[in-house]
């Protein structure tokens, strides 16, 4: 019974880690429709500047302040002077261009930060709660990850559903042409969702950094399993990416356990074809998946 109750913190805590970057996935799809597979390496270099500051003397929250603030200008640097110049052209090309970013992006941490392995210091304690003669394996710092994730999750529902900003940043993403006749003003919104995503993103570099070893490859694993929540739950959800990350932290968490650790990768990629042969647009999307 120890075990199990273990297994599914542990697998709440990694689940907390995969919903927020999913969250970063969902707001650039919601925003530009481009999936972004730079998203991890941009968080990874955002974290390092934190990680600087922090080895520096200054506090775990400075740096936070400093990876989300260089999270924004980086993202809408990258827009203005990388994606832009493709968006005009088949939609896949602004995906290779991402792809693209993100050996860039770790090639540069690599140069500028170094390569070898380096403590991250978590903001709360990494020790478990403590019930009656039982220590579990759950932390403060998994609080801390879990309400970030969730304040996050309600702050982009607010965003897209109650805001005139929201609704212009999806009109824009949506139909280019038709959002600038109304007089939306379609670059600015686009150079915006990258800057509120890449926000995002760093949240979740920091979030999953704490703690553990940061590397120029450390989000490598997290961007896979992110990509099969925000999948899981549906690219357009806030939600669905909570719930998708989640799920999917719990799932290869009792794979970890009772099956093996190996399987661990497998498991995700199974999860991933189920859900895009039974349901390709997620477990929480409205808008329906279209046969070409």
């Amino acid at each position: 019974m120890q075990q199990f109750l273990n297994v599914t913190l542990t697998g709440l805590g990694q689940g907390a880690i995969y919903a927020a970057f999913a969250l970063a996935l969902v707001l650039i799809w919601r925003s530009t429709r481009i999936v972004n597979f730079a998203q991890g390496a941009m968080g990874m270099f955002t974290t390092y500047l934190a990680l600087t500051l922090i080895e520096a003397g200054q506090s775990y929250w400075a740096g936070l302040a400093v990876a989300l603030v260089a999270g924004l200008v980086l993202g809408a640097v990258i827009e203005r002077l990388v994606i832009r110049p493709v968006e005009g052209g088949p939609e896949l090309n602004a995906v290779i261009v991402t792809l693209g970013l993100f050996v860039a992006l770790q090639a540069l941490a690599a140069i500028l930060f170094g390569s070898t392995f380096r403590s991250f210091p978590a903001p709360f304690d990494l020790r478990g709660f403590t019930v009656g003669d039982v220590n579990i394996a759950f932390t403060a710092n998994s609080i801390y990850v879990i309400v970030a994730v969730v304040v996050v999750m309600l702050g982009l529902v607010a965003l897209f559903r109650f805001t005139d900003l929201g609704l212009k940043m999806r009109a824009a993403a949506f139909s280019q042409e038709v959002s600038r006749l109304l007089g939306v003003r379609v670059g600015r919104m686009l150079t915006l969702g990258w800057a509120l995503a890449a926000v995002v993103g760093s949240l979740a570099g920091l979030l999953i950094a704490g703690g553990s070893l940061v590397f120029p490859a450390y989000m490598e694993a997290v961007i896979v399993y992110g990509f099969v929540a925000a999948v899981l739950g549906g690219l357009d959800s806030p939600g669905g990416a909570v719930v998708g990350g989640l799920t999917i932290g719990l799932l290869l968490s009792y794979v970890s356990g009772y099956l093996g650790s190996e399987l661990v990768a497998l498991a995700a990629l199974a999860i991933l074809v189920a859900v895009l042969l039974v349901r390709p647009q997620g477990l929480f999307a409205r808008t329906a998946a279209r046969r070409v």
